[in-house]
């Protein structure tokens, strides 16, 4: 993402620097610079700054005032609004922007366009950014379309696996409870506890199995499982295992995608708390928002410094962040915990 980022500035920076260059040249060369200094005065760096450089670094300064006002305040609107805004905060800015430079070019005593020849100080700067600007756009465009392609195609793989796990699964579901139920029936009376395990497993694969053949679940079902699977692994932890349930009730009712929290739990377990002496906490927190249900899944385990490669070691954040993504268009994100550890927070 970083080299992206840098990518993307450089190609800026050089996008100006070509045109101040060609506009000098061009300049030079209209006004007979050719037959005054041969055919390398267009190499006179003093007249190139004047003539090209100098209007142009206030083009890209113009150009980020507009970036900021037009595209990253909206960047939450839809790209025809952006490209509204845009189209209007161009003239605008330049106008201001030219006016600012007359200041500066006056008071240095200067030559520029005067009369109606400032027209062109506006009209030219209003063409280029507006040339700038669309090619922002559809660069942007291109980059979305290809991030839809990239997707879409991980989840046709990731919904062919699933498929065919569902199918095995669904072989014959029945056989796994009578297994349970046998193993159940055939551990003394004086073990409940494991009875009481056992039976909680089971109502875990039951449960995976209805996942598969529903779109979506009331958000009590979901945090039941949850606790279920929590109860289990409390077993293992014993006291190292702190867990933090904060939903209100009336959220419960709220239908959210089956298998949506409990691998994101797993993972703050398997890679956050398992590997510390004293464990840790898990903490769910889940509220609305703006219409808009908030999840927060948060432990007090190791952390992960480099967190976009989290999503190329497993399976489980990638593909709850593959779902997200289609079927909200929301986003998966991590972020430190405070004191320590790893938060994953999301909106549906």
């Amino acid at each position: 993402m970083n080299k992206l980022i840098k990518r993307d500035h450089l190609l800026i920076i050089l996008f100006y620097l070509f045109f101040s260059f060609l506009y000098h040249v061009v300049l030079w060369y209209n006004g007979g610079g050719y037959a005054e200094g041969g055919i390398w005065g267009w190499l006179n760096f003093k007249d190139y700054w004047y003539v090209g450089g100098w209007p142009y670094l206030f083009y890209f300064l113009a150009s980020i005032l507009i970036w900021y006002l037009g595209v990253k305040l909206l960047s939450r609107k839809n790209s025809i609004i952006r490209i509204i805004a845009v189209a209007i905060l161009i003239p605008v800015v330049v106008y201001f922007v030219r006016e600012s430079r007359y200041i500066i070019i006056d008071y240095l005593k200067l030559g520029r366009l005067r009369g109606t020849g400032e027209i062109w100080d506006w009209y030219i700067p209003t063409l280029f950014l507006m040339f700038q600007f669309g090619c922002f756009f559809a660069y942007n465009y291109f980059k979305e379309n290809q991030q839809k392609l990239r997707i879409e195609g991980e989840l046709k793989t990731a919904a062919l696996k699933s498929e065919l796990s569902a199918l095995k699964a669904q072989l014959n579901p029945h056989f796994l409870y009578n297994i349970f139920n046998t193993i159940s029936a055939s551990v003394p009376p004086q073990n409940e506890k494991t009875r009481h395990l056992i039976a909680e497993l089971s109502d875990l694969f039951r449960y995976q199995l209805k996942a598969s053949q529903v779109e979506r679940v009331q958000l009590g079902e979901e945090l039941d499982f949850v606790n279920k699977y929590l109860d289990l692994e409390k077993e293992r932890f014993q006291e190292r295992l702190e867990v933090d349930i904060n939903v209100e009730e009336k959220l419960r009712n709220e239908l959210v995608p089956p298998m949506l929290l409990q691998p994101l739990v797993e993972n703050s377990i398997k890679h956050g708390l398992a590997s510390l002496i004293d464990g840790g906490k898990i903490s769910i927190a889940i509220f609305k928002k703006e219409d808009k249900l908030h999840f927060e899944i948060a432990d007090t385990g190791i952390g992960i410094e480099n967190k976009d490669s989290v999503f190329d070691q497993g399976i489980g954040l990638t593909n709850t962040k593959l779902r997200l993504e289609k079927m909200y268009h929301s986003t998966l994100n991590l972020s430190d915990n405070i004191p320590k550890g790893l938060k994953i927070s999301f909106a549906i």
